[in-house]
């Protein structure tokens, strides 16, 4: 038996951010610079890994949205071509720094990433990284797991349940069309759960979820594991808990590794440094700088005077990160050990854009962490919630509290002040969209491409990433105006549709631009009951 389990979860997840309309925009980067500096990097460590005969077990959430994203053509070729700025960035940097022997070596890593991920992408995926996260699903390195269509903060959602339902439903639909299988579990967006909707999620034989520590521990019975088994709920769906320890050291800014002094520094960027002259090809239109990637000093700490970072004294620090988890985590295991008459589970779930993109070397780290605790003997195992869950399929039962894992627990993140404008609007377009299925219950040829097109745009307007960004204060202009437009677009079909009208150019604008998961139904959202 071992000591102890380690189930790492990686939730990858970004909005719907596509612009046909525009030959660039500036939105779009956030796929862009996810796929070079997370996803593609990731996939190129699991891939060794796999080819060596490391063996891992890794959860990995694919959120529907960014699914949908990697799969799309238009998005896809735009990609490629951002690749293609970047390397001709990367060449014309080789040349301005060729006399420079501290910053010439960061050139030329970035460099040979670059290659390597045109390569990746281009030859090995074909375009498509889905591919490869589906062979290492087939392989049994990964499992596969979905999260709400368009990542809504469910618990806001609570009064009507039409609406949790049809983002579930079209998210196991999107999975199955893009994956080709069923999600073993579902990611709560945000670990936002509240009671009842288990029975949501269940009906959709989804086997399990994730919970953040305290909506398990405030549970209306104690739990005899804590948090290092799964409570059932009373309908029997398990919910893993979030480990705070091992949260706390990947995530906190103040004790977690990322905030070492030898990694590499993420907003320290040659797109503010360089002259405009020099740069202008490689930013925004208009003159609106932004991050390119190229950055080339550490950490160092609070000051503006950072030192030029050096790969190699980072990769070493990944290395001894690595061993401090391992040794941490074998620590916890054999002091939750003398508690428990089976070996804990520690969930480790994270956000996946935080390895390589918010934490230049957190893909290095990983790597290290699994060869580690393949090589050290350590009696550590590294498994999923399923595979937990085939060896203990028993486990205590409870109703869990509401919970997510926002700033202070709960949901200011998503609903305060700067951002409740919102709910108003999208229950009022929720219930809208229940009363035009009660209208047109069976509905066939243009006026259900209509309706379908309307229960698309209500979904987009419930997406947690627009209030998250007001709350926080990045981009808010843009955020507000994708919850207005999906509003407006939603509310110019309803008001069409009671007039016995379609304007039948501007829906196929819509549909073409906004062409999310096109198996949908809007049906999805008949009144319960």
């Amino acid at each position: 038996m071992p000591r102890g389990y380690l189930s790492f979860v990686l939730h990858a997840h970004l909005p719907f951010v596509r612009h046909p309309e525009y030959a660039h925009f500036l939105e779009e980067n956030w796929l862009f610079e996810a796929i070079s500096e997370t996803y593609l990097p990731l996939l190129r460590r699991f891939f060794a890994l796999k080819e060596e005969g490391i063996p891992f077990r890794i959860t990995l959430s694919v959120s529907p949205t960014l699914a949908s994203m990697l799969n799309d053509e238009l998005l896809q070729k735009r990609y490629v071509g951002h690749l293609e700025k970047q390397l001709e960035l990367a060449s014309k940097e080789l040349l301005r720094t060729r006399d420079d022997e501290q910053f010439r070596p960061v050139v030329r890593m970035y460099k040979e990433l670059l290659d390597q991920n045109y390569q990746d992408f281009t030859v090995l995926y074909k375009n498509n990284i889905l591919r490869g996260i589906r062979e290492l699903e087939k392989s049994g390195h990964i499992e596969l797991i979905t999260t709400a269509a368009t990542h809504a903060f469910l618990p806001l959602f609570e009064e009507y349940p039409e609406a949790v339902e049809a983002q579930i439903h079209t998210a196991v639909i999107n999975h199955g069309r893009l994956f080709g299988t069923a999600p073993k579990g579902f990611w709560l967006p945000e670990c936002g759960y509240y009671p009842g909707v288990e029975r949501i999620i269940k009906q959709y034989n989804l086997n399990y979820s994730i919970a953040s520590p305290h909506g398990i521990l405030f549970s209306d019975t104690k739990s005899p594991y804590g948090i290092y088994a799964p409570m059932e709920c009373r309908n029997g769906l398990p919910l893993f808990g979030r480990d705070i320890p091992s949260s706390r050291a990947v995530w906190s800014e103040e004790e977690g590794y990322p905030g070492d002094f030898a990694y590499r520094e993420f907003y320290r960027d040659i797109g503010f440094d360089l002259p405009m002259d020099y740069i202008r090809p490689y930013i925004h239109d208009d003159d609106i700088r932004v991050y390119t990637g190229f950055k080339y000093y550490a950490i160092t700490g609070k000051t503006d005077k950072k030192r030029p970072y050096d790969p190699g004294v980072a990769a070493a620090k990944a290395q001894d990160h690595a061993e401090n988890f391992l040794y941490n985590r074998v620590k916890q295991a054999d002091k939750l050990s003398r508690f428990m008459d089976r070996p804990p589970v520690i969930v480790c779930p994270y956000d996946a854009e935080l390895f390589g993109h918010w934490w230049f070397e957190g893909p290095q780290w990983l790597e290290s962490l699994i060869r580690l605790m393949a090589e050290s003997g350590d009696g550590l195992e590294m498994l999923t919630p399923s595979d937990y869950l085939e060896v203990y399929p028993d486990n205590p039962r409870g109703e869990p509290t509401f919970s997510s894992w926002g700033n202070k627990g709960y949901a200011e993140v998503w609903i305060d002040g700067s951002n409740d404008w919102i709910y108003r609007h999208v229950h009022k377009a929720i219930e809208r969209m229940k009363d035009l299925v009660k209208r047109y219950p069976a509905e066939s040829g243009l006026k259900l491409r209509v309706l379908n097109q309307a229960a698309r745009e209500v979904l987009l307007s419930q997406a947690s990433d627009w209030p998250f960004i007001i709350k926080t204060g990045t981009t808010i202009p843009y955020a507000e105006k994708r919850i207005k437009e999906h509003l407006y677009n939603f509310n110019r079909i309803y008001d069409n549709l009671c007039r016995n009208t379609v304007d039948t150019e501007w829906v196929t604008g819509i549909e073409k631009k906004n062409n999310v998961f096109p198996d949908i139904d809007y049906r999805i959202f008949k009144e319960n009951g």
